[in-house]
């Protein structure tokens, strides 16, 4: 609810742009960020300005070449999202962010409780691997989340439309056993009921059906979280379609795209 407290918590008056990050906000992201390197050429650009520009072209939805002139090269901006992109740079920030924002709230750093949900969106003519979701007539790609009860983002996937969620569903609770162990139940919706999302792992899968007298939308439990994500995530213009060529990069904007949620969060803790 928007009060006068909570719109001065809010307010970015004093940034160049909205997507800039505030003081606070660098303090909890730069721990994350290479160093400066001891030897060779020093850098012509600061690590914050490149941050500042990979958040503009998230938020703005532009493309590369049509970043502002006052911020670095687009060349140089680009560069650092592909190194960032190709080591996983943005997926360990996400991880440690949400374990830190848990523990802020009194909470235990890894989930034991999960959300899991697709979302369908267009591609674009960039190309790269693409399906037909028949169920939402969609010919694009789709992002696999899972998210903790409280909406934070834990283990992310796009691949193809035409992958089912029962299909979809397996592997990605197989890849979140890496990075957050102490999962033990997960709750989702019908299109993942049956064994293959049940017998992939130790995790216990709880459809939420929704009651059977029911007449247009209603708000089902547990599952309201991760579209509740989903909404978060897409007020970043660079997400309403998928405009990327290649998966990996797919990737790193949906988990650009939940670090700037958790950053945000931490920062005006």
């Amino acid at each position: 609810m928007w009060t006068p407290t909570t719109r001065e918590q809010h307010s970015r008056k004093n940034q160049r742009y909205q997507s800039d990050l505030t003081d606070e906000e660098w303090c909890v992201i730069e721990p994350h960020l290479p160093k400066p390197r001891a030897k060779g050429r020093p850098r012509s650009w600061a690590m914050r300005e490149i941050i500042n520009g990979i958040f503009y072209v998230m938020r703005a939805g532009c493309t590369w070449r049509l970043l502002p002139s006052d911020f670095p090269p687009w060349g140089t901006i680009y560069r650092w999202f592909a190194t960032f992109r190709d080591d996983g740079r943005f997926e360990a920030i996400n991880h440690t962010l949400v374990m830190e924002d848990r523990e802020r709230v009194g909470r235990e750093a890894s989930p034991t409780g999960a959300i899991i949900d697709s979302q369908s969106v267009k591609t674009t003519e960039a190309g790269g691997p693409r399906g037909y979701d028949a169920g939402k007539k969609i010919n694009g790609r789709k992002r696999h989340a899972l998210v903790d009860t409280d909406g934070r983002g834990l283990v992310l996937e796009p691949h193809p439309a035409s992958v089912q969620d029962r299909d979809g569903g397996g592997p990605l609770l197989r890849a979140s056993r890496g990075a957050f162990p102490f999962i033990k139940k997960v709750f989702a919706d019908s299109g993942y009921a049956g064994d293959k999302v049940a017998k992939a792992t130790v995790i216990a899968v709880e459809i939420v059906r929704k009651n059977p007298d029911q007449v247009g939308f209603a708000v089902q439990p547990r599952r309201w979280v991760v579209e509740r994500f989903f909404a978060w995530i897409g007020r970043n213009r660079r997400l309403a379609k998928d405009f990327e060529a290649s998966i990996e990069s797919a990737l790193a904007w949906l988990m650009i795209a939940s670090v700037k949620l958790l950053t945000r969060r931490l920062a005006r803790a």
